[in-house]
């Protein structure tokens, strides 16, 4: 069984952190992953598990970290050199292959959010909160199996259309969409 780990900052106000408890964060996990999975059959390579086909049935986990702006800007620094807080940071795991067969579970890695830059984007882009959300730990996963729009615009338009059929599944619009 799939897990997912929510941690909120405590410098989030208890409003915020409500906010996340009606979205159904291991939902999108497993549907993003059974997805995900019927690409990997088909031949799809997940970057940073290349060396882990054989362990890819294992429960997976992933941890999830909301936090506020002052942090996220200070993570983002941090993890990209860029200055100022951005909506979702990615930490896949990357553990080595030869570790993965031994646990018992793949730990995915964690995404970290700035809640100020998620509801701003939502209200911006006309979306309920809880659809860009969806949007954004959609986007974070693949990130974690090694996808990245920022390589080309072949890996963009490929990430985008995971990211579409991933969403409908969850019954979410193409957020591409204006």
């Amino acid at each position: 069984m799939h897990q997912v780990f929510i941690n909120i900052s405590e410098s989030l106000s208890e409003q915020a952190a409500v906010m996340y408890q009606a979205i159904n964060f291991e939902q999108i996990l497993v549907t993003a992953l059974i997805t995900m999975d019927q690409k990997l059959n088909q031949g799809l390579e997940f970057r940073y598990f290349l060396d882990s086909e054989d362990d890819w049935h294992k429960p997976k986990t992933l941890s999830l970290y909301i936090t506020d702006a002052i942090e996220a800007r200070e993570l983002n620094l941090q993890a990209r050199a860029k200055d100022y807080a951005t909506n979702v940071l990615s930490y896949p795991t990357q553990l080595p292959a030869f570790l993965i067969q031994e646990l018992p579970e793949i730990d995915l890695g964690e995404l970290v959010f700035c809640h100020e830059v998620v509801l701003k984007e939502a209200e911006e882009q006309n979306k309920t909160f809880d659809a860009h959300m969806t949007h954004l730990v959609v986007h974070g996963i693949l990130h974690l199996l090694g996808f990245d729009h920022e390589i080309s615009d072949q890996d963009a338009d490929a990430m985008e259309s995971y990211e579409i059929e991933i969403l409908a599944k969850l019954g979410i619009d193409n957020p591409y969409l204006a």
